[in-house]
């Protein structure tokens, strides 16, 4: 068994490592910490838990287990970290943005790998230090990457993607109260989000001499999870050339998969899923890509990057059903 802890236990993303981990055959769930909740049931703070586990919060942790899933708020791992000791063995993956980019993902001599799968599958096996990719970055890395591993990126890019409530995290915002989100959509950090710079990272180390710009405008939707997203660019590639370019791409990625028909939101929701649909009208291709932000955008993706590291099924603890109806 795997013995895993996990620190930061309270929000969304933790409570859907928590729904996933103790279904999950190979893994033992060490400790869940938290700090404002240590003592209390954690299905006091994920309420869709109460049959499921009877696991209690800590403010303490265990040093020796063999993973550790840190979700913390972003730009609280480093001093996390900087506090608490692990053993030599134990494995860390990280939810936050501390560790994303490429000149900060070494610290105290951790060298973090980025942990998109369909990128780095094989070097997430030998990982011990991983910077799970942002949600915005997987579904947008994930529409984009196949165009730029074959160097076909020759222009600027136009990116829309629109995301449910819970990217926002469970800290109460104006933003994210339910009288304000309701019926309402919204630009927010247009042409900046904080997610561009590990997509432009990913973009140019697969293709160098790609200098236009990435116009990524992120939208927040009046629902609570899931990221449509859709890139459009000019290029001189078929339909069909392009649809067996990213088939041929995607050809052993366990949970991305290509659509001929229109794709929607409630395919993915729930799952570890990522679905791509190719479309080309005028000289230009659009790219639509949907995911579960707190799954294949998160979590998921998480538990994906473990199972390689510890030899077991990629997919094992990930076969979940979306919420169709």
């Amino acid at each position: 068994m795997i013995t895993v802890g996990i620190v930061g236990g309270t929000g969304y993303v933790a409570g859907e490592l928590l729904r996933c981990l103790i279904h999950h055959p190979e893994v033992h769930l060490d400790f869940v910490y938290s700090q404002s909740k240590s003592g209390e049931w954690v299905s006091t703070a994920h309420q869709d838990l109460f049959h499921a586990t009877e696991l209690v919060f800590t403010d303490s942790v265990n040093s020796q287990v063999d993973l550790v899933y840190l979700c913390l708020g972003h730009g609280n791992s480093k001093a996390f970290l900087s506090t608490h000791a692990f053993a030599d063995h134990t494995r860390i993956i990280d939810l936050s943005n501390d560790f994303r980019l490429k000149e900060d993902a070494t610290f105290e001599g951790k060298r973090f790998l980025y942990g998109l799968v369909e990128l780095n599958r094989e070097e997430i096996r030998q990982a011990q230090y991983i910077a799970n990719p942002g949600c915005f970055a997987t579904a947008i890395q994930l529409a984009l990457l196949p165009l730029a591993k074959h160097q076909l990126l020759q222009d600027e890019v136009h990116i829309h993607a629109l995301t449910g409530s819970t990217g926002a995290g469970k800290s109460q915002s104006e933003t994210s109260h339910f009288s304000w989100r309701n019926d309402n959509v919204s630009i927010y950090k247009p042409f900046s989000h904080q997610h561009l710079g590990e997509i432009t990272e990913t973009i140019t180390s697969n293709q160098p001499d790609f200098k236009k710009a990435l116009n990524f405008l992120p939208l927040r939707g009046n629902f609570t999870r899931g990221i449509f997203t859709s890139a459009y660019t000019n290029i001189s590639q078929s339909e069909d050339e392009l649809f067996h370019l990213y088939d041929a791409y995607y050809k052993d990625a366990a949970f991305t998969q290509l659509s001929k028909d229109t794709i929607h939101l409630k395919q993915v929701v729930n799952s570890n899923y990522c679905l791509i649909q190719i479309q080309k009208t005028n000289g230009k291709v659009l790219v639509s890509c949907a995911i579960d932000n707190l799954l294949k955008g998160a979590a998921g993706q998480a538990i994906q990057s473990m199972n390689l590291m510890f030899g077991v099924e990629e997919t094992t603890g990930l076969n979940l059903k979306t919420n169709y109806f």
